[in-house]
């Protein structure tokens, strides 16, 4: 497995009893579980100048008051930046090394760099900023709240676009998860492009395609 540069590391980097003065971010990821499409994370660094009412772990929000945040993130925030792993990267590094990628990345694509990461998790990625990993930070840490809101409505959007693309497998509905119409829709069509090989429902339906009762989805 090809994880030199991409390995996480344990939280043992923020052992210190006080932080740096300085710019902090929150990072989360959104993702991982899903049978299609990349997983994506995003760094934000807010501005306490700048209140933003309602910040709380994304999955316990409503499709319209993550819209609502997204905006409100985007506009208030000192700076955010999401990072991505693709299908590609995830079928080759598996997606837990592939989450640490997108973090890295969405850390580095921050306009202003920080002093000090917090990360949603117990692992963190293999950056050159000192970082604490935060169990169920995405409902403790405002900024850690603010990352995961930016990461779900990012990668939603993505799906959307890929419904408009494969409208067969509903990803506009399940988002890539492994609900019972997605399952059915790859024993019906087969896995398309955009869906992880090496995820078991999808490694399964490659295998009956090998045995020859179902027909791949053809990409022109």
């Amino acid at each position: 497995m090809p994880s030199k540069k991409l390995s996480a590391v344990k939280p043992r980097q923020a052992s210190l009893a006080w932080d740096p003065l300085g710019l902090l971010a929150g990072v989360d990821e959104a993702g991982r579980g899903p049978l299609a499409g990349p997983v994506v994370a995003a760094a934000v660094i807010l501005d306490d100048s700048k209140r933003i009412r309602g910040l709380n772990d994304s999955k316990v929000l409503t499709p319209l008051q993550r819209d609502r945040l997204f905006d409100q993130i985007r506009e208030k925030s000192l700076c955010c930046a999401v990072g991505e792993a693709s299908v590609a990267e995830i079928d080759e590094l598996n997606i837990f090394h592939a989450t640490m990628l997108a973090m890295k990345r969405a850390v580095e694509g921050l306009r202003l760099k920080p002093v000090k990461v917090l990360v949603d998790g117990n692992r963190l990625p293999k950056i050159d900023v000192l970082c604490e990993a935060i169990v169920g930070g995405d409902a403790k840490v405002k900024s850690i709240s603010a990352a995961s809101i930016i990461a779900k409505v990012t990668r939603d959007r993505m799906l959307l676009q890929l419904h408009e693309e494969f409208p067969q497998y509903g990803f506009a509905a399940h988002k890539g998860y492994s609900t019972p119409e997605h399952l059915q829709a790859l024993k019906t069509h087969g896995p398309c492009p955009h869906h992880r090989k090496h995820f078991s429902p999808v490694a399964a339906a490659y295998g009956e395609i090998e045995a020859g009762p179902m027909i791949a989805v053809s990409v022109s």
